[in-house]
């Protein structure tokens, strides 16, 4: 198979500006570009061009983490405020039980999606923690999980107390510079020194460059990392091998720690950073990221000694991650990817008015109504910053069976599973994009 030409093939069907494809197979790495870096400006997108890498960076904050406890730095068990003595949140309780293998596995319940910018100075971190003192819970620690970008950040935090650096020079001496990454930063004004992708917004004619480059730096440990492909898979084969990591490290970030709610768009369980998932029998590692207007994933299949990382920037770009992921593994190693579920053949008797309601997290607002008979969605982004980068989100769900259901939305290709579910103290939630999500009213 010519991937580069695949590559290319698939990128214009689902509208995609540009994309880099990088992986590792039979010892060897094979690079693929595509497209253009921005419309405005028509920059050739190549292999060694920078895209933004988004929660991908959270593997490398775990790993950070990981070292830290191989030199006994800290336990995985440890209370957070151990580490960090200024570290609140707005439950007293929370605030002195949390972990750091909460933190890691998205089990903490605090609700983090805090997109705050404290500002660009290196003392950064020290104010998002702070700032952290308001968020409440979605649920217990360890109830259920839910994706909590917050808590990468913290552990941005503790990596900067228990190294005396700040987490940007702190990745570079634990990560970027031991396994030789060239084109790996963190920084906007170090992405200007390489060819760096910009993000678009909106699909078809409607696309366009973003206003706004990237995310505030604060977020960094959480999603800020601007690479290559390869430099991605470089940092993927470290997960392989002894390069960085001792193998009961390696083993420990592949080990469950909580089972995912809402498997479909994710993998059967979250391990210490990582997402966890099997195919045909395989277990195979995985993460994907979104920033403004970009999106990539890097998966690793430690048995078949397979790495492999796509970016992009725009369009119908989650379509494209799920075709060609699907495409790739089937033909190095005849591997079924995880698809989301199609929507039953048949009628699927559903209480529509049990799920229909309020549901609301940390700056996300989403009604699901009874529509013709069925299930509709809108999810409101209310950050400020991000939600004037886009509409809601309209969906309709079409059940799978009677808690599971499939959001499409108009002509994206892209479906979303939605699964609806009760905490142990019956708590009605729906699960989507990683996070739980409790119904208000």
């Amino acid at each position: 198979m010519n991937w580069g030409a695949r590559l290319g093939e698939l990128a214009a069907a689902h509208g995609v500006p540009g994309a880099s494809l990088a992986f590792w197979h039979d010892g060897a790495l094979t690079e693929h570009a595509t497209g253009v870096l921005n419309l405005a400006t028509g920059v050739e997108a190549t292999p060694d061009s920078l895209f933004q890498i988004g929660s991908v960076t959270k593997i490398w904050t775990a790993t950070q983490i990981m070292l830290l406890a191989e030199r006994g730095g800290l336990t995985l068990d440890a209370p957070v405020r151990e580490l960090l003595p200024e570290f609140a949140v707005a439950d007293p309780d929370v605030t002195r039980s949390v972990t750091v293998r909460h933190l890691l596995t998205h089990t903490s319940g605090i609700d983090g999606d805090l997109f705050l910018d404290t500002g660009r100075g290196d003392d950064c971190l020290e104010k998002y923690v702070a700032a952290c003192a308001d968020l409440v819970q979605l649920h217990p620690p360890g109830a259920t999980q839910s994706y909590v970008n917050a808590g990468y950040s913290v552990l941005g935090r503790v990596v900067e107390r228990l190294t005396g650096e700040v987490w940007d020079a702190a990745l570079r001496e634990m990560i970027v510079e031991p396994l030789g990454l060239t084109h790996t930063v963190t920084l906007p004004e170090e992405a200007l020194l390489h060819r760096a992708a910009v993000g678009h917004l909106g699909a078809g004619e409607e696309i366009r460059p973003t206003p706004t480059w990237g995310l505030m730096r604060p977020i960094g440990p959480a999603g800020l990392i601007c690479a290559s492909a390869a430099d991605v898979v470089r940092f993927g084969l470290a997960h392989l091998d002894a390069s960085l990591l001792t193998d009961a490290s390696r083993a420990a970030m592949r080990t469950p720690q909580v089972e995912v709610p809402n498997k479909h768009g994710l993998g059967e369980a979250w391990g210490l950073g990582w997402i966890l998932d099997t195919w045909d029998g395989t277990s195979v590692l995985w993460h994907s990221g979104s920033t403004i207007g970009q999106q990539a994933a890097l998966w690793v299949v430690p048995d078949r000694g397979i790495v492999a990382a796509l970016l992009t920037n725009g369009g119908h770009d989650s379509a494209l991650r799920n075709d060609l992921s699907r495409e790739l593994f089937a033909g190095l190693a005849s591997l079924t990817v995880r698809s989301v579920p199609e929507p039953a053949s048949g009628p699927v008797a559903v209480d529509t008015a049990r799920y229909a309601g309020l549901y609301e997290r940390k700056h996300v607002r989403t009604t699901i109504s009874e529509k013709d008979g069925g299930l509709h969605a809108r999810v409101e982004v209310t950050t400020p910053g991000l939600a004037e980068l886009g509409p809601p989100l309209e969906l309709e769900l079409l059940p799978v069976d009677e808690t599971t259901f499939v959001g499409v939305a108009g002509d994206n290709p892209a479906k979303v599973p939605f699964v609806f579910y009760e905490l142990p103290d019956g708590t009605p939630h729906v699960h989507f994009s990683a996070r739980t999500n409790p119904r208000v009213s």
